[in-house]
């Protein structure tokens, strides 16, 4: 098979650091004889492709055996990169690792760049430019739905519904393209009906992926809640609870908690990074506990949730909305009302509460949720995980936890563009715009479709994208 490099590269592919065990990665089409070469199996340069072979490296220039290794060998094109493949499992000592490379590296191979790996399976055609990508997010996912979404990108579910858009609008294309190449003599070849149509259509399912956005920024880099309320009413063992440590200094004394103390913790496949925050007061004479009320409702501000926690003996439910709309004037955010030291109250205090909150008697949702807890005991921290889920998930992943999810910040610049331009086209079709426009703004939305899956890219973009890899992949 022809080989688009030159050269063959090497990296550690484990992560580095003394371990077992790690994996030193050769790819390119001198991979099989530089290991042939410093290897003792003597038949491994003609050895079938997805075999292991047990055996010893050392420098056939002299030396000693430098470790037992086990090499997996992978022939192109069936192989990550569709170039040969050799990899390496030897002790994974740091010292060990370094003198593999070494010794690789003095038989002719040269050290791979940064995501130099996966950068050669997308130049040789193995995966497109969104997969690729997908596959930095598998490495980096640290909940269940990130990994969920990320295996689902990988595996082309995402390519796939891209692809089938702009094979849809190429044919259009083609024919507002043929228009204009017969433009003296006035004639449509594409049906202005149908394109309107299959663009209605079209703009759906991409302005569907662009909503889709927000709750894939959420899976993929976590949902920053903060936890605000007054003095005393619990933030800090709150913090500790959902937790399950004791990461916040708990006092009876107020203004405690001078600055944020944040952490994060996974819920239902769900990453939340909670901010415990400096009580809510103006009367404080103390100046360092004024200015960290006055980062709290700044950090209230850059939150994607607020988790109001309050006293139930010391408010009432008016006061409790009236000071949740004070604190969140002007902006959409997700807000809980949650309700502590239901042990310290009446069952006729925690009803009242309960029906203040609850408008189903309107036949409306609860427009601010109520979880009722108390935080010291532990109890009701489940309902509170549950109310937090639910909020950020919503009911569309709910019903439908296999639909495609944007996640990534280029991908849904990229269907903004694509969806302004489609748009254009139809404004374009409704006041009856030249041909010529019609089709421009159309290659504009096709080139930006393009871009993601990588059918249309540039050097500058890619080297941007493949430098956030890791060395070895």
């Amino acid at each position: 098979m022809t080989t688009l490099f030159s050269d063959t590269i090497v990296a550690l592919s484990t992560p580095p650091g003394a371990g077992a065990l790690a994996v030193v990665r050769l790819s390119g089409s001198a991979a099989v004889a530089i290991t042939a070469a410093v290897f003792s199996k003597k038949s491994f340069a003609e050895a079938a492709a997805n075999t292991l072979h047990y055996g010893t490296l050392r420098d056939p220039n002299g030396g000693d055996i430098l470790d037992e290794v086990v090499v997996g060998l992978f022939r192109a094109p069936k192989s990550f990169t569709r170039e040969d493949v050799v990899e390496i499992s030897c002790h994974g000592s740091d010292y060990v690792v370094r003198q593999v490379l070494a010794l690789l590296l003095r038989h002719g191979a040269r050290l791979a760049e940064a995501g130099e790996f996966t950068k050669r399976a997308f130049l040789s055609g193995a995966m497109d430019l969104a997969q690729a990508e997908a596959v930095a997010d598998l490495i980096a996912a640290d909940s269940a739905l990130s990994h969920k979404v990320a295996l689902n990108q990988l595996r082309g579910g995402f390519s796939q519904e891209l692809r089938e858009l702009r094979a849809r609008l190429i044919k259009f294309a083609a024919l507002l393209e043929l228009e204009l190449d017969f433009g003296e003599e006035d004639v449509e070849f594409a049906d202005r009906t149908g394109l309107a149509a299959l663009l209605a259509e079209v703009c759906g399912v991409v302005l569907g992926l662009l909503r889709s956005f927000e709750l894939g920024n959420v899976i993929k880099n976590g949902i920053t809640t903060v936890i605000a309320g007054h003095p005393n009413a619990g933030k800090s063992t709150l913090l500790n609870a959902l937790l399950r440590e004791e990461r916040a200094i708990v006092s009876a004394i107020p203004g405690t908690t001078r600055d944020f103390i944040e952490d994060e913790v996974s819920i239902d496949g769900l990453r939340f990074r909670f901010v415990d925050t400096a009580g809510l007061r103006e009367d404080t004479a103390d100046e360092v506990e004024a200015i960290g009320v006055a980062r709290t409702r700044q950090r209230v501000r850059q939150a994607a949730m607020l988790l109001y926690l309050f006293d139930l003996a010391e408010l009432s439910p008016n006061q409790v909305r009236a000071e949740i709309a004070a604190l969140t004037e002007g902006l959409h955010l997700p807000v809980l009302a949650v309700g502590n030291k239901t042990d310290l109250v009446s069952p006729e205090a925690l009803a009242a509460f309960e029906s203040a909150f609850r408008l189903e008697k309107f036949g409306q949702a609860p427009d601010i949720p109520l979880v009722l807890l108390a935080a010291s005991q532990g109890q009701g921290l489940e309902a509170l995980q549950a109310a937090l889920v639910h909020r950020v998930r919503g009911s569309a992943l709910e019903n439908n936890a296999s639909a495609t999810i944007v996640t990534n910040v280029r991908h849904a610049r990229a269907l903004e563009t694509a969806a302004a331009h489609l748009a254009a086209v139809q404004t374009g079709l409704d006041t009856g715009r030249g041909t010529e426009l019609l089709a421009a703004d159309l290659r504009h939305a096709l080139a930006a479709l393009g871009e993601i899956t990588g059918e249309i890219s540039s050097e500058d973009l890619l080297t941007s994208i493949f430098t956030q890899f890791c060395i070895g992949k």
